[in-house]
This record gives structure tokens, sequence and C-alpha cells, in this order.
């Protein structure tokens, strides 16, 4: 049985996660009603496809259907969607090698890679046995059959405490998630895989807590008491290449309009020529500009 101390639930919400266990799982039941069946569904392409948006086009109705008619499981249902063109072309075909393992690790299994073995393992299966082989690899393992079986959604299971698990993963669980409000198609860091270096030195990352007050995020204000010193769940020495520009003189929206004597702003190195520009049309002064 998965278990969450409590103070780590208590801090789910200051960390920009929500609090995980196995009680938040779904499950398609024998006597599982339509609803519950839209539920399933919705909840392997949310995992799946690691929360990013999928089109009414898009979606596998043939494997839907089989689903429906009971001539599929989860499992096979997430299998299908795993070996799907769609999941090709959003998590294959755009990204390394080792950012694609680092996704299949997080989708099919829930938590990041260990160690520098378990990604190299993978690794060289894509790269020498096949696609459809990885894919098998996660499926077809005793692990994924201890923890979803054939009849539960595969979920995130890197921030809790079971069997089996590994200090480490909750570490580096913050550098593959930070909550619903992305997608991995538009993380910070891009197609850059996250603990390829990280896992290569047998370290892990730091997680850095957010606090209140406010600051500024790819140009939306959070709540922060000061500026940020790094990226939120990243290491000194991997920034994934974001930027961190502090500014002072930025005017605070809403009126009355004051004067912000600090503001840190963190952005992508894609937008960073775009930002500056606008903060200089907004008659900020930035003080410096340095990695995340």
């Amino acid at each position: 049985m998965s278990v969450l101390p409590a103070d780590i639930l208590a801090a789910a919400g200051r960390l920009g996660i929500s609090a995980f266990d196995a009680s938040s799982r779904v499950e398609l039941r024998p006597d599982w009603t339509e609803e519950e069946l839209q539920s399933v569904i919705r909840a392997v392409y949310r995992q799946v496809l690691g929360n990013d948006y999928v089109m009414k086009a898009e979606r596998l109705t043939s494997s839907e259907s089989l689903l429906r008619q009971g001539n599929f499981t989860v499992k096979d249902f997430v299998r299908a969607v795993a070996k799907s063109d769609l999941y090709k072309n959003k998590f294959f075909y755009p990204n390394s090698n080792q950012r694609f393992v680092e996704l299949n690790f997080k989708h099919l299994l829930g938590r990041p890679p260990y160690d520098e073995a378990e990604l190299a393992y993978h690794t060289e299966l894509c790269e020498d046995v096949g696609y459809d082989a990885e894919i098998d690899s996660y499926l077809d393992s005793v692990e994924y059959d201890n923890n979803f079986g054939n009849n539960v959604v595969p979920y995130y299971r890197g921030f809790s405490v079971e069997p089996g698990s590994r200090t480490v993963g909750f570490s580096r669980m913050f550098r593959l998630y930070r909550g619903y409000a992305t997608s991995d198609r538009g993380s910070i860091g891009g197609k850059s895989p996250r603990l390829m270096g990280e896992i290569g030195r047998n370290q892990s990352s730091t997680i850095v807590q957010p606090s209140s007050g406010t600051r500024w995020n790819f140009g939306a204000a959070i709540p922060k008491d000061s500026a940020p010193k790094k990226a939120i769940g990243g290491t000194q020495e991997e920034s994934g290449r974001v930027y961190r520009i502090e500014v002072t003189g930025l005017l605070q929206p809403g009126y009355p309009k004051v004067r912000r004597s600090s503001t840190a702003i963190m952005v992508p190195y894609e937008r960073l020529s775009q930002k500056l520009q606008e903060i200089a049309k907004k008659g900020g002064r930035i003080v410096s500009v340095n990695p995340a």
C-alpha cells in the first residue's frame, strides 16, 4: 500500500504538486458505467500523453470501442495509446532517445528512472530492438503488474513511499512533473533530457520550495516574496536553458500602479530576447540575466 507522510501531504501545495496516493487511482471495475468508462479513457489519455491536449479527431476510437466491448483491458488500451502514431508524433520523433525514455518511465510506470543502468538499458533497447519492444518492456514488467495490473490506469508514484521505491525518485520526479498546469510538450527545458546528467553523476536534484509574495514566471504573476535563486526542481549544473532575469522599476499591474523594487522572471532561452524587449517597453531596468 502506498503511504504519504503527513508533512509531505501538507507541503504538497507549497511545492507545486497535488498530493498523490493510491486512493486517487482510476480503475475500471467489472460493473462499470459509461460515465466511469469515459473517466478511465480520459485518465489514460492524460497520463500516457503527459497532459497534452487531445483533439477529438486524434482519439483512438477503435481502441476505445474494444475497451467498451470488453475485448481490451485498461492495460491493452494503455499499450494502444503508447504505440500509436499520436504518441510517436508527440514524444518519439521530436525528442532524443534519452528524453523519450524519461517520458516513457513517467507515462507508463509513473516514476523517473532510478539509475544509469535503467536509463542505458531502455535507451539501447529503443535503439537496437525497436520502438514496440521499448514500450512493451514497461507494460510487460513485474513492476507494472504489481502496481497497476490489467485494469488500473498508471499514475504518478514518484511522490509516494511504497515497496521497491527509492528516495531519489522523489526529488527526481520534480524534474519531470510540476503539476497539471503544463504538458510534457510545453514544459521548461524543451526537448532536452532532464535527468541524464544527474543520473550519470549519481546525484539527485535539489527541490526548491516556492515561497509567498509575488514573482513572475514566464510572464505571469505567481505568489513569491523574493526573487527566486534557481529554477524550481532543477540543479545548478543543469538549468534546461532557462534564464533568470532580475528587474527593478517594473510597473505592478492594476491600480494604483506602483513600481516593484525587485522582480525575477524565469524565461526559456527561446523567449529571452522577446522578454527583454517587453521589459524595456514597460519601463523596467534589467539588473542581471543569468542561467537559472
